[in-house]
């Protein structure tokens, strides 16, 4: 026998829900921005557990691991390697030579928070790093949210926040890596950027620099911004397109500072490898020994063209890709975002192009290009779209995790890194 609700049933759940919402909105916007967050984070961690079950023999740890053993690994080894031991006063070398993987790839910003919080707590360094990392995912949501609000109302930024927070790569934001902490940091200093309170973001953009290698494209998107805004000063300070107040020389002035500081930065890492090793090429050599070859810019992005599409259509895939993402820079959702964040993801995605070896880790090295998500909510208001995002996001969520987060080892030897 069927049973049918009764309507007084449906009409009281849905008051319910409709004053929980109205009670959420109340809510200060760090609250909700928490709460959106940490309803991610263990979404998130589910999809961790489920896929740690099934987790077969690996180099770190007997199988189906607890989900703390399982978060860390990969690059976590190597940031606790650097609490455990520094970094290598002579680079590490095979017998013939050659430059062989070491620590100079990880920038010291997160593994020297992580050991001062383990001295002085006596956590042990995986769980500082956890701690820091999830504390830093957290922030960078928050500084997601003001950076979003300086371009948009309080609904489309919160939309902006879950996409950021669900995005395909996000389950890295609660793991033993650099990348919340190098996000927070970015989010940050783009926020003040936005503001025009640009010495205000020297001290963030030199942590960046020596948080993730992100320095380069950075220091390219103020010293763009500084001759944009200089060419607008010269032509009788008039407003641009958007109507914004024109800056003063004292703003260009501070613009210049920020740029001279965000180019020091971009190689301060660089330098101290080379002071520590005496090798001025230690940092890139380093870099390098992944990869397989020595860095030759842009041509890595048309071998793997070759690789996957053949001689002809190999060589145009890059090109063809290029051209999609400019021709999106200036579509009318994405415009919206303003010159700062637009120039940002324009470097961001040059310096990718110029410098990365296009691989599995790729994916998560796109994250910095979260600005997007603001515009992907300008795309439409509709509901049903944006909750599809949501839901095509969380289930490549799971296909990031399952396939490459988890351990597999290839034919070869060794497996796809995250």
């Amino acid at each position: 026998m069927s049973t049918v609700a009764h309507p007084n049933t449906s009409s009281a759940v849905g008051s319910a829900v409709q004053r929980a919402a109205t009670a959420v909105r109340a809510w200060p916007w760090w609250l909700q921005v928490t709460a959106l967050y940490a309803v991610a984070r263990l979404v998130s961690a589910c999809i961790f557990m489920a896929a740690a079950l099934h987790q077969g023999p690996n180099p770190w740890f007997p199988p189906k691991p607890d989900y703390w053993n399982f978060i860390d690994i990969w690059d976590a080894r190597w940031y606790g390697q650097v609490i455990a031991s520094g970094y290598p006063s002579v680079l590490p070398t095979d017998a013939a030579g050659n430059v062989q993987e070491n620590t100079w790839a990880f920038y010291p910003l997160f593994p020297a928070l992580a050991g001062g919080l383990s001295r002085l707590t006596g956590l042990s360094p995986a769980a500082s790093l956890t701690l820091i990392a999830m504390l830093a995912g957290w922030g960078s949501a928050l500084a997601v949210y003001r950076l979003f609000r300086q371009k948009a109302a309080h609904a489309p930024a919160m939309w902006g926040v879950v996409f950021f927070s669900v995005f395909p790569v996000s389950a890295v934001l609660q793991v033993p890596y650099a990348e919340p902490l190098s996000l927070m940091l970015l989010a940050w200093a783009l926020l003040l950027v936005v503001r025009r309170q640009y010495l205000w973001a020297i001290p963030s953009v030199v942590l960046l620099g020596l948080s993730r290698p992100v320095g380069v494209p950075f220091a390219a998107t103020v010293g763009f911004l500084l001759v944009f805004r200089a060419v607008a000063y010269t032509r009788n300070g008039r407003q641009d397109s958007r109507g914004e107040a024109p800056h003063s020389l004292r703003d260009l002035g501070a613009l210049a500072g920020l740029t001279a500081a965000a180019g020091v930065s971009a190689l301060t890492w660089p330098a101290l490898a080379w002071a520590a090793t005496g090798d001025p090429q230690a940092y890139t050599k380093t870099e390098t020994v992944w990869r397989g070859h020595d860095l030759v810019p842009f041509k890595p992005w048309f071998d793997t063209g070759v690789e996957l599409f053949g001689p002809v259509l190999g060589l145009l895939a890059p090109l063809v890709f290029t051209a999609l993402f400019a021709v999106m820079l200036f579509l009318p959702p994405v415009k919206q975002l303003g010159t700062e964040l637009r120039l940002w993801c324009a470097c961001y995605m040059g310096y990718l192009l110029a410098f990365l070896h296009p691989q599995t880790s790729t994916f998560r090295m796109l994250l910095p290009l979260f600005p997007l998500a603001l515009g992907a909510v300008f795309l439409s208001r509709s509901r049903a779209y944006r909750g599809t995002v949501v839901v095509m996001f969380v289930l490549l969520q799971i296909v990031w995790i399952v396939w490459l987060w988890a351990w597999a080892p290839l034919p070869s030897g060794g497996d796809y890194p995250p």
